[in-house]
């Protein structure tokens, strides 16, 4: 199910960006043609996020094919994550913005397959993580530090509420900060789809005990203000590490691939 975003009223200016330039496409596999044709276009700078594509019955005629025909195509670029459609007079098909929701989605969709096992989930985290920890270490600020206490506070007076959704959601939130704060927007695409599998997952087997991530999370801040990055990867990896144990045992894994 998509939902749809505010979008500005109408395309964007492209003041002194080259005009993108269709051809007419071989029938017999013209919905693929077109698609492509459109990535080409995206990965050219000929169209850019928030712009907007020919009007249908004019962009099926500059292309040779049926209106139906490019629907299709439109539908597939839909569903990939790089293309939006809006009604009304202002409507038409949209250029997305690069937030990454494909790859979420083709990470999830992965997961739904059976493709990825709970534990190389946490396996990927753990990885992924120190790289992020050490990079919104060295950009730390006083505002950024504070906002991650403030992220446990808020937790901690959660979990006391017996608030689990919300203290769940707030412990993720803690992960995509620290991405947010890391400067790569690529970290925090892969942080939010790998959050997204947890979700489902948890919500499928129901909560655990994590009782020590707050201690945890407590001494991870000590040596993130302190700028000892080391040492806060240190402490992160370990809770990641004891939430595999906890929540993904290695037998889960066999026992899911067995069946």
């Amino acid at each position: 199910m998509s939902h749809e975003r505010p979008h500005p009223a109408g395309p964007p200016e492209l003041a002194g960006s080259p005009s993108p330039a269709f051809r007419r496409v071989e029938v017999h596999r013209a919905a693929d043609d077109i698609a492509s044709q459109i990535r080409q276009q995206i990965t050219d700078g000929h169209l850019r996020p928030g712009a907007r594509l020919p009007a249908e019955r004019k962009l099926a005629e500059e292309l040779g094919v049926s209106r139906n025909t490019l629907r299709e195509a439109v539908r597939s670029l839909e569903q990939a994550g790089l293309v939006y459609l809006k009604k009304g007079a202002q409507g038409g098909i949209f250029i997305a913005q690069g937030n990454g929701p494909s790859v979420i989605g083709a990470l999830l969709d992965l997961y739904r397959l059976g493709g990825v096992t709970p534990r190389q989930l946490t396996q990927a985290r753990i990885w992924v993580e120190p790289m992020i920890v050490r990079e919104a270490c060295r950009r730390a600020t006083p505002e950024g530090i504070a906002l991650l206490n403030q992220n446990i506070d808020m937790a901690q007076a959660a979990a006391e509420r017996g608030a689990f959704k919300e203290k769940y959601a707030l412990h993720h939130e803690f992960h995509r900060i620290l991405a947010r704060m890391a400067g790569n927007p690529i970290m925090l695409v892969f942080i939010n789809g790998m959050i997204e599998i947890l979700v489902q997952f948890i919500e499928r087997i129901g909560p655990g005990d994590n009782s020590y991530v707050f201690p945890s999370r407590r001494r991870f801040m000590q040596h993130f203000a302190r700028g000892d990055a080391e040492a806060a990867v240190a402490e992160m990896t370990a809770v990641l590490e004891k939430m595999q144990e906890s929540y993904f045992p290695a037998e889960m894994d066999e026992r899911q691939e067995r069946t």
